[in-house]
């Protein structure tokens, strides 16, 4: 017995019994073979989408039209506080800077760039170790080129600094240099150290740093990088003027706590968003404007009369008038 697939299959196949007596033929014939699997039109078909489907795949990962850097969301404009400390009394001077910074609570600070040491980077849920030490690597680089480079305290230099920034931020930064202005977006002194070029120089080049780096992740895309310094700057007068002792130094601290944000492409092309900028720095004048350059109280100077620039409160887009008082413990004992 035979089953019926094996019957189908048969090459041969039997003529009927009518078949027989009208033709003559013999009593079997051969089948045409099956065709078996596709058609040759179905698999052509087949080809093409394959080659199509294949294609939309390739120009999906390989678009030619990229979308541009800058199509994110825009950087956040600099916020910024600037608040000048006045001293008590006459500022202290020595003839030895190394003399002062022994006496002074930064007695045990690091010397430049070594105080703005780098913490263990750990990953974040979304951020690589290195990505996370690329950002701790940027923002230091920022700190260290807008308060230790020399040409920028002292001199007209912002290259150092403006080039670490974000695009998005150019524009403000160019702007508080072209036209500063005391409103908390748009003062030089928030966006780095410098001084008075006509009124005091660095006395000694080993400025005394102390603070801390901390990342931290804000969101899938973003990380967040908090710096807070003190700086202390040994400073004599360019030339002997009214209350100054010109062959003395004096000390000038600025503490500064800076909140940068990074992006991946921040990272990937090594700039910042600074978003916050607070700045205390003394001994100042309130009566002196801190907004454009850092005008220091040197040895043997007291401060002037009067209290900060006055604050209009029906004024808007301004920003308050700020002063603070200078401890006696800040200063070196001599």
């Amino acid at each position: 017995m035979f089953d019926e697939s094996f019957v189908r299959a048969a090459r041969l196949q039997e003529f009927s019994a009518q078949e027989r007596l009208s033709d003559h033929a013999p009593a079997v014939r051969r089948r045409p073979p099956l065709r078996r699997g596709l058609s040759r039109q179905a698999l052509i078909l087949v080809l093409l989408i394959a080659v199509a489907f294949g294609t939309a795949i390739y120009m999906g990962v390989r678009h030619p039209y990229q979308s541009p850097a800058g199509s994110g969301p825009l950087a956040e404009p600099l916020r910024m506080t600037v608040i000048p400390l006045a001293p008590e009394g006459e500022v202290p001077g020595a003839t030895d800077p190394d003399q002062l910074y022994a006496h002074s609570p930064a007695a045990q600070y690091r010397i430049g760039a070594e105080g703005i040491p780098l913490p263990a980077a750990r990953r974040t849920a979304h951020f690589s170790d290195s990505q996370v030490t690329t950002a701790l690597s940027i923002a230091k680089d920022y700190i260290v080129r807008s308060a230790l480079y020399p040409e920028v305290l002292t001199g007209d230099q912002v290259r150092p600094v403006r080039v670490l920034l974000d695009p998005d931020q150019l524009d403000q930064f160019d702007q508080s240099f072209r036209q500063p202005a005391a409103d908390g977006r748009h003062a030089p002194t928030g966006w780095l150290v410098r001084f008075d070029p006509t009124q005091a120089k660095l006395a000694d080049r080993g400025i005394r740093v102390q603070g801390t780096l901390q990342a931290a992740e804000t969101d899938s895309s973003t990380l967040e990088v908090t710096g807070d310094h003190t700086f202390v700057y040994a400073l004599r007068a360019v030339k002997a003027g009214a209350g100054e002792k010109a062959t003395e130094t004096s000390l000038f601290t600025v503490r500064r706590e800076l909140h940068f944000r990074f992006d991946r492409e921040d990272l990937r092309l090594h700039q910042a968003q600074l978003v916050v900028s607070y700045v205390q720095a003394g001994p100042l004048s309130c009566a002196e404007d801190s907004t454009n350059r850092l005008h220091p109280l040197l040895a043997g100077q007291t401060a002037k009369e009067g209290g900060p620039a006055g604050t209009d409160p029906y004024a808007t887009g301004g920003a308050t008038a700020l002063c603070g008082s200078l401890a006696t413990g800040a200063q070196p004992k001599v």
